[in-house]
């Protein structure tokens, strides 16, 4: 019998490809089944690869959060453990940083010490000053008291009498505590003795000389207590309530409200005054302003734990300065609009938005602070040390900063006239103002901006143009500490009385600081300039003779 092939019968070999297709087939579906969840998976990978992604940027940011809080912890410490005493400062070089960066003067550090290898130098001889107290004031009085030997031993023992050939003069400061006294104004009544009538209210045909104008026509103030009273707390800082009880020391009792009546009765008479202060502040070329918080009781419709501002500007004539002081219930720039009013020249203020419309004012140049720029570089400083690269770049922008003032303070003490200063910036000053500005856009794109580095470079940056500006006259300087010296004393008198009991004692305290601050600018002992207002000013009563008594 005959073998028969498969593929010789056709049936069969339907049925074998039928079979192979079906195989292939499934083969088919279990690939795509298996792409499928493949697929899957890769999603499902994907979504996990995305959250860890998500997770690994939020510890990130936390990361980032944590350092920056590490920062502000570190220039927490640094402020409270600062070294108290200036010989401590010194010791500890640029290393320990003063609390009062912001408004003082920066000066030169002080060098590294100098290597022991070099060479040294030989000094010429000089003659020092004998070393010893300084003398008292010639001003103040002396009192003599006589201390001599007995008479029996101005006898020689040859018998006879010594002769007086000089003295040994020893002084000691001595201080007598204020007292008070009582002004008696007597007036004689002048009458006719024959009976005469006369149009006098005391009585028919009398006659008295009639009372001298007073500051407060009611009071028992004389102008040289209320001077001293409102020096003591606007200048020294000292309250009502402890100058009361220094008053009842004495013997005297003055209340809190009786002394706070007289200074809101002073500051409403001096206000003519003010209105002269603000126009002769127009009337310069350069102003300084800054402003400062205040609380005060009982404004319409704030609470009284509510903040308002107290704002001083510093200008008008070079040689007789004025400093105004404005009390406001807010910070917004219309208030240092009203302050500045229709000025023309140089407005210099620190880096707060509120001035930025003046800014942009016709007539008005902006000039920026260096000092505040400083300021922001040092707290990394006093946050990081020298421990990390940040530190390291606010110290090179610092000690660039540093050359500035140095080349600054050196054409003060040469006595350089505007014009040679202004040629001294132009080939020293700006070339290093043109490396921190450099350095500074460098650093901008790689410094996380929240950072303390990264807020100084933006400050820095964004105040970069007006910072340019101070010198393009050599009259400007590089700072806004005039303004911030101007108002310190009020800062100072803030942590002792705490706040103004009423709008209207707000307005009073700022027309009393404008006075003794301009005082002081113009170098005028403040005591005696208010003694000096407060006789004359009742007398007053034409603009020229306003005038007359400004500081």
């Amino acid at each position: 019998m005959d073998v028969i092939s498969l593929s010789d019968d056709p049936a069969i070999l339907k049925a074998i490809i039928i079979e192979r297709d079906k195989y292939i087939a499934s083969q088919q579906i279990s690939i795509v089944e298996s792409s499928t969840i493949i697929a899957a998976h890769e999603t499902t990978i994907a979504c996990h690869k995305s959250t860890i992604a998500n997770h690994e940027a939020v510890i990130a940011d936390h990361e980032a959060v944590i350092i920056q809080m590490q920062e502000r912890i570190d220039w927490f410490k640094a402020i409270l453990f600062l070294a108290k005493s200036e010989k401590a400062k010194r010791k500890t070089n640029e290393e320990q940083y003063s609390l009062f960066d912001e408004i003082e003067f920066v000066t030169q550090l002080a060098s590294d010490e100098a290597d022991t290898n070099e060479p040294l130098c030989e000094i010429a001889a000089h003659r020092r000053g004998k070393r010893g107290r300084r003398p008292f004031p010639e001003a103040i009085p002396r009192v003599d008291v006589l201390i001599d030997i007995p008479e029996e031993e101005k006898i020689c023992p040859c018998g006879c009498h010594m002769t007086r050939i000089g003295e040994e003069i020893s002084e000691k400061l001595d201080f007598e505590p204020a007292k008070f006294q009582v002004t008696r104004f007597i007036r004689p009544k002048w009458a006719c003795t024959k009976g005469c009538k006369g149009a006098d209210d005391l009585g028919p045909g009398v006659k008295t000389a009639a009372m001298p104008p007073q500051l407060i026509p009611q009071g028992i103030v004389s102008p040289g207590l209320l001077a001293w009273i409102l020096l003591s707390k606007f200048a020294d800082g000292l309250p009502f309530y402890r100058q009361h009880n220094i008053f009842n020391r004495l013997g005297m009792d003055i209340s809190r409200a009786t002394m706070s009546g007289w200074a809101l009765r002073a500051g409403r008479t001096c206000e003519p005054l003010i209105d002269l202060l603000r126009r002769r502040l127009r009337s310069g070329q350069y102003i300084n302003m800054d402003e400062t918080k205040v609380q005060v009781l009982g404004e319409p419709g704030r609470k009284n734990s509510a903040l308002s501002y107290m704002w001083v500007a510093r200008g008008g004539p070079t040689d007789r300065p004025v400093v105004l002081f404005h009390y406001a219930p807010t910070r917004s720039g219309s208030e240092a609009q009203h302050i500045v009013g229709d000025f023309q020249g140089y407005l210099q203020t620190d880096g707060y938005s509120g001035y930025n419309a003046l800014g942009n004012q016709e007539g008005i140049v902006h000039v920026g602070c260096l000092a505040h720029v400083r300021r922001k570089f040092m707290d990394v400083v006093k946050a990081g040390g020298k421990k990390t690269g940040k530190a390291n770049t606010a110290q090179t922008v610092i000690n660039h900063i540093t050359s500035v003032y140095t080349l600054e303070n050196q054409a003060i003490k040469n006595g350089l006239l505007p014009e040679a200063i202004y040629h001294m910036r132009q080939e020293q000053i700006r070339p290093i103002l043109d490396q921190i500005k450099q350095l500074l856009q460098l650093r901008k794109e790689s410094t996380p901006p929240k950072s303390l580095l990264g807020i100084a470079i933006r400050y820095a940056l964004g105040q970069w143009s007006r910072i340019e500006a101070y010198i393009e006259d050599g009259r400007l300087r590089p700072d806004n500490n005039l303004a911030e010296n101007a108002i310190r004393p009020f800062a100072v008198g803030r942590k002792n009385w705490l706040f103004s009991g009423s709008p209207k004692g707000a307005k009073a305290s700022a027309a009393l600081f404008s006075l003794i601050e301009t005082a002081k600018a113009c170098n005028i002992d403040p005591y005696h300039y208010l003694l000096n207002l407060f006789e004359k000013l009742p007398y007053a009563k034409s603009e020229d003779q306003l005038e007359a008594l400004l500081p």
